[in-house]
């Protein structure tokens, strides 16, 4: 029998769908705005914190995802774009943009060029959908919800 799973204390996949829930009026206003997406569509992953890169783990473990907008309207797959840029940001501890304007020499031969991670304390999140700075913005919201709903559940507990 393998052992289960290490889990996040104060940040479990009800809480990541509360904050998406407590956010997609914002985002989803914004997205209808030409500039910010040209599709109106979004997808966002949240990792599971509770499980680091070289915990022996070599794929990060989603905890929570959701789409924005009518998923008919894509046109490309942006569950995997926006998973793609989630492992980077796990693997490297940084945000998407920042590795890859910065330090592109660590990227591997099939890793994402494609930024909109964020890397926040250790919360990952990553949206693709948007043109990347927004994409990245909307990912930042995401973390600081989640991050201010895990430190509100710990001071509770």
């Amino acid at each position: 029998m393998s052992p289960a799973p290490i889990v996040s204390r104060f940040l479990t996949a009800d809480t990541a769908k509360a904050a998406l829930a407590a956010l997609v009026p914002a985002i989803a206003a914004q997205l209808a705005v030409p500039e910010v997406s040209g599709l109106g569509v979004l997808h966002v992953v949240v990792l599971d914190p509770a499980q680091a890169f070289g915990d022996g783990a070599t794929e990060p473990r989603i905890l929570y995802e959701h789409s924005i907008g009518d998923r008919d309207r894509w046109d490309v797959d942006y569950a995997d774009y926006a998973l793609r840029k989630a492992r980077l940001a796990w693997r490297h501890r940084m945000d998407g943009r920042r590795l890859l304007m910065l330090e592109p020499h660590r990227l591997l031969a099939d890793d994402s060029t494609l930024w909109g991670s964020v890397w926040l304390d250790g919360l990952v999140v990553a949206a693709s959908g948007a043109f990347p700075v927004w994409d990245e913005c909307f990912s930042l919201m995401v973390a600081a919800q989640l991050r201010a709903r895990a430190w509100e559940a710990a001071s509770l507990a």
